[in-house]
């Protein structure tokens, strides 16, 4: 009997040395990724639906928690988190990706680029190299996707740029070469974290801020700044990232996957955000929200202005050979596209396959909603 038993002993011991190490390999692993999109926004949407498709295609393994509407603080915030472990990935915009590599920030520069079609054509070319250099940092380009088109919001009606040295413009913390952009064009810009811009609002610290239409909806802002100009600022594109340590720490038979997953859902983000941007503006007028049309001359006078700001940018936020190859890639588009010149950027063709992320996606089925 003793002898059973002790073989018995023997036995359970080299299983345990079989299974224990195999049920290591197999722990599961969480992503914490933060974003300041609202709970329920499109981009949160496609967060969770991203963390739901990694969940499926690892078996379990893989886990994302969000954390959504800026409740871990700004996006300076959202990153030093990242670089000290307590978080490992973010859903940022132009903003928080300057902090790791300024290069992408070009795309934002005011009026350089006029509508999508030129958007995709420079992204085509330039996302590589704003990939590999956010690499050389330190971190994972998972997807890029749309904000939406900037455009200034007012607590009172701004039409001509002469009016533009009374308002109060909201400029990003932790974004000191975008003061100097907003005063050479003739701005006086105020410095507030985004999580502080409503109180900012309510105490008249500020007055206006520069945001796309779907997100001025989705964080409310509007309706303390109920007056729209119609003139397209700039693009603003997003990026969820990740710590390389993170991802690699991630099983390497999922990756390829997990990869596609992500860069899917940032391909209907852009289609979802094109789509509403219009609606939203529909959406917000039907409370209380004051649409400022411009002349065609005005509109010339407004680029003008935006052009004071190019040197800042090409000197201070990138490098000028970023700064030139981009002008040049817009120069060249409109050559060869001389029709869209003066397209709405609210008003696009669903964006190209070869722009901003490869493969197919299905669009995001929700639309811009009441508040």
């Amino acid at each position: 009997m003793h002898r059973i038993l002790n073989r018995l002993a023997g036995l359970l011991a080299v299983l345990a040395l079989v299974v224990l190490p195999a049920r290591a390999a197999h722990a599961t692993v969480t992503i914490k990724l933060a974003t300041l999109a609202p709970e329920g926004s499109t981009w949160h949407k496609a967060l969770v639906k991203m963390g739901e498709e990694w969940s499926e295609i690892s078996h379990g393994e893989v886990q994302l928690k969000i954390y959504a509407g800026g409740v871990v603080g700004n996006e300076t915030v959202m990153l030093r988190k990242m670089r000290i472990g307590q978080l490992h990935a973010g859903a940022f915009t132009n903003i928080g990706l300057m902090e790791i590599d300024p290069s992408s920030q070009v795309l934002n520069t005011p009026m350089l680029i006029r509508n999508y079609g030129e958007l995709d054509y420079v992204m085509k070319t330039m996302k590589p190299e704003f990939e590999k250099r956010i690499e050389d940092k330190g971190y994972v380009v998972l997807g890029w996707s749309d904000v939406g088109w900037a455009h200034l919001f007012s607590k009172e009606k701004i039409t001509d740029p002469s009016q533009r040295g009374q308002l109060k413009i909201f400029a990003w913390e932790g974004d000191p070469a975008a003061v100097e952009m907003y005063q050479a064009a003739g701005f006086k810009p105020v410095v507030v974290a985004a999580t502080d811009v409503v109180p900012s609002l309510q105490s008249g610290l500020i007055d206006s801020f520069p945001l796309p239409p779907l997100a001025a909806l989705a964080q409310q802002w509007f309706g303390l700044a109920p007056n729209m100009l119609d003139v397209p600022w700039a693009p603003l594109l997003g990026a969820t990232i990740i710590n390389k340590s993170a991802w690699e720490s991630i099983p390497e038979q999922y990756r390829p996957a997990l990869m596609e997953s992500a860069r899917s859902n940032g391909q209907a983000i852009q289609a979802a955000v094109r789509r509403q941007d219009k609606k939203a503006v529909t959406v917000m007028e039907k409370y209380g929200l004051h649409v400022n049309k411009v002349d065609r001359a005005t509109e010339h006078k407004w680029a003008d202005i935006a052009k004071l700001t190019y040197p800042v940018v090409r000197n201070k936020m990138v490098s000028p050979e970023i700064f030139d190859h981009v002008q040049g890639l817009v120069e060249t588009y409109r050559k060869e596209h001389p029709d869209e010149s003066t397209q709405d950027p609210s008003m696009p063709s669903q964006p190209q396959n070869a722009g901003q992320d490869g493969g197919s996606a299905a669009p995001d089925k929700s639309e811009a909603t009441s508040p």
